[in-house]
């Protein structure tokens, strides 16, 4: 359960920890990338605009975090390796990867109405960048001594709450809620498989957060939805493995 961790829970918080959180340039992402550098992390701040990624990493910077940019487009190949590389150049190892990045689709939309390439470009983004980036950044992972992989779910992909009377996530969600779905049980199969290494990878659901993905119309800062990512990425070693949490606890499958 996550209220059994305190707030000082990690015993891998030091200035040398090096993290990657994608789609950090503003929102969620972002605030993530904040917390982890005034942690005195090293941050790199993974996006696809240039100019709103070193305009991140310049905020960062001006608040005392040891940020740097990372060119990053999780749909493409060649922009993961590069990141690869980045990283591999600059640190040598990665402690925490954030797959943050992802993409909303329009809200609600039936699954007998919605474009079979809306479907696709919600995949590609929210699921298979997920793998990319997991896959390629894992070498790197697996030299730290506190690997933490930390996936950014929602309460719209658990089928428990989908299919529980009187829960309202929002509506029919034919093309986001089930990548986020899909998203939950591939975190399921990765902590199987890395079950053993070191690695503890877990879902993370920041809640109703108030971002552009839904017009600014939620209910949480950005501050308050990247808390729970935060505190998954500084779990201690005997942590959580394969699980998912929002600020209360455990959030059923």
């Amino acid at each position: 359960m996550l209220a059994v961790m305190s707030e000082n829970t990690s015993e891998n918080t030091s200035e040398s920890m090096v993290a990657l959180v994608t789609g950090a340039n503003k929102g969620i992402g972002y605030a993530i990338a904040a917390g982890l550098g005034a942690r005195g992390w090293s941050v790199g701040v993974g996006a696809r605009d240039g100019q709103r990624r070193e305009d991140a990493v310049a905020k960062l910077r001006a608040a005392g975090a040891d940020a740097f940019g990372v060119p990053l487009d999780v749909t493409d190949d060649g922009s993961v390796s590069a990141a690869v590389q980045l990283i591999e150049e600059r640190a040598g190892r990665l402690d925490v990867l954030v797959n943050n990045a992802g993409v909303a689709g329009g809200w609600p939309d039936e699954p007998t109405t919605v474009g079979l390439e809306t479907v696709r470009r919600l995949v590609e983004t929210n699921v298979i960048g997920v793998i990319r980036v997991t896959n390629a950044m894992l070498p790197l992972l697996h030299r730290s001594e506190h690997p933490r992989i930390v996936n950014q779910s929602s309460h719209v992909g658990s089928l428990t709450l989908q299919t529980t009377p009187g829960v309202d996530l929002g509506g029919i969600s034919g093309g986001y809620a089930p990548t986020k779905t899909y998203l939950n049980a591939l975190t399921i199969q990765y902590a199987k498989e890395l079950s053993g290494t070191g690695i503890l990878i877990n879902n993370a659901c920041p809640g109703y957060v108030a971002t552009d993905l839904n017009g600014f119309n939620g209910t949480h800062t950005p501050e308050q939805g990247a808390a729970i990512a935060i505190r998954l990425a500084t779990l201690p070693d005997d942590g959580p493995t394969g699980q998912q949490f929002d600020e209360n606890g455990v959030v059923p499958w």
